[in-house]
């Protein structure tokens, strides 16, 4: 069997240098760490995840809690996430917020056996969230925000960003459209819908109830709301959706009914996904540049584990609106 007097022989290190490796010691200079890190390599060492926690009162892992992973923003969030996270040695476990997992997550979380959690679809009722406050976790909120929560916290500038679909819209004529949004409880569509409401009637051409939606995020949904307002005279003009995975319904919603955006209806998503790029759908949509969020948000838990005691930070992005075919 390999040990960790093996590696120390190969990297011609010390054992106390190889365990500063193991726990990603900032005493540790990035040259040795990385010698250590290919002697380990060379020689197929894994150290026993249960003795180095107990030494290091590390687990190594990482929780990251998500929501539907139907919508393919979360995909490229958690795809920066974990390579960020693997490439610092951590492991990463993955929570469906509100799935079968959500069990899982509270007990991980209770039980200590991740040394950070990261949330990218927390509100202030978030179980999971309020067990990790609770029990003093290490924690990043990447996506959305909690107001009046003390952690570390990385978003967009998402009122900004319904501010210039207004604008938009309304340069170019069309002041008769509908809102698609999604929880109350989202930061992110709270602060969408409040950006886009607020600007398009300073604009004066303010948004009637009646085509204001909220809800929960989904792509059918979007499809019924959309079929539903095709049957009204006028229709809207234009509809935004505050995030890709409904503009895509509504894009759906407007084939199926032998429709097409822009020439019957203007159609704008926000995140800006992959998939909004593509031809078949070319979609019209404000641009978050998330996998730099995920990123950010991700170093900043690696930094908040090497020192506790750092202030929280908060960082904002701004966005972009990106035109394409659909508006």
């Amino acid at each position: 069997m390999v040990t960790s007097r093996d590696v120390a022989q190969l990297a011609g290190v010390s054992q106390a240098t190889v365990s500063r490796a193991l726990s990603s010691s900032s005493k540790l200079s990035p040259e040795t760490a990385a010698r250590v890190r290919a002697a380990m390599e060379t020689l197929g060492y894994v150290p026993h995840a249960g003795a180095q926690a107990m030494k290091t009162r590390r687990t190594r892992t990482i929780g990251v809690v998500v929501d539907d992973l139907t919508n393919p923003f979360y995909p490229e969030i958690l795809d920066e996430v974990t390579r960020e996270l693997d490439g610092a040695g951590y492991r990463v476990v993955i929570w469906n917020a509100g799935g079968d997992s959500h069990s899982d997550a509270l007990a991980a979380i209770r039980e200590r056996a991740v040394d950070g959690v990261v949330f990218t679809t927390a509100t202030e009722e978030s179980p999971e969230l309020q067990v990790a406050v609770e029990q003093d976790s290490p924690i990043v909120l990447i996506n959305r925000i909690v107001d009046g929560l003390d952690c570390d916290q990385v978003a967009s500038e998402n009122f900004a960003g319904g501010a210039a679909v207004a604008d938009y819209l309304s340069a170019h004529g069309r002041t008769g459209v509908a809102l698609i949004g999604g929880t109350e409880r989202a930061s992110t569509s709270r602060d969408r819908c409040t950006g886009f409401l607020n600007r398009m009637a300073e604009h004066g051409h303010p948004v009637p109830a009646h085509l204001q939606f909220g809800g929960e995020f989904s792509h059918d949904r979007a499809v019924r709301i959309v079929e539903e307002f095709l049957q009204r005279d006028p229709r809207p003009m234009a509809v935004f959706c505050v995030n890709d995975y409904m503009a895509f319904g509504a894009l759906d919603a407007l084939r199926k009914n032998g429709l097409s955006a822009p020439a019957d209806c203007w159609v704008i998503g926000y995140d800006d996904v992959e998939m909004a790029s593509w031809e078949s759908f070319g979609l019209t949509t404000v641009r978050q540049p998330s996998r730099e969020m995920a990123r950010v948000g991700a170093r900043m838990l690696l930094d908040r584990l090497q020192n506790p005691d750092l202030p929280a930070h908060q960082v904002r992005f701004p966005g972009t609106l990106i035109k394409r075919r659909s508006a």
